[in-house]
């Protein structure tokens, strides 16, 4: 891990930040109950998309009873479960159309200079992979997690 930070006159870093290795974006934050005999038991779940900007992302959520400690368990596991998405000069290959449960999504390459025109939970996941110019379009379902799920199964799936 790289440390950031300008040395001073004697060679020392005057400040010590560790850079990430992954950009990290916070898809959404749940509160989740459940009902037992007595009480509700209230715990948080947190879904967290991660990348290196140079086509791998991951995609995981975790359960807490903070919300910091689901972030943490979201992060480690989308770090374990990191996938390799198909770049073509920081666009998709060619244009793509994905289903995942009700979630529908089409993915469209786009000329240099036009930016991610996507909107949702498909602009994080294509941010954090690394795409620079692409359109898409979602379908169906609003539901924020299941909308990534269709979004990495069409970037998984080019030949």
């Amino acid at each position: 891990m790289a440390l950031d930070g300008k040395r001073n006159s004697k060679g020392w870093r005057d400040n010590f930040k560790p850079r990430k290795e992954f950009k990290e974006e916070l898809l959404a934050i749940d509160r989740v109950t459940r009902v037992t005999a007595g009480w509700r038991q209230l715990r948080f779940r947190a879904v967290m998309v991660l990348g290196d900007g140079k086509g791998k992302v991951g995609l995981w959520t975790g359960k807490s009873w903070e919300v910091v400690d689901a972030i943490a368990k979201a992060i480690a596991d989308a770090k374990k479960n990191m996938i390799t998405v198909k770049m073509d000069e920081g666009t998709v290959p060619y244009e793509i159309t994905s289903k995942f449960k009700a979630a529908k999504i089409m993915l469209h390459p786009a000329t240099k200079g036009t930016g991610i025109i996507a909107g949702g939970s498909a602009r994080k996941v294509l941010a954090v992979a690394g795409y620079t110019d692409i359109l898409a379009k979602r379908y169906g379902s609003s539901n924020l997690l299941n909308n990534a799920k269709a979004t990495l199964k069409a970037l998984t799936s080019f030949k």
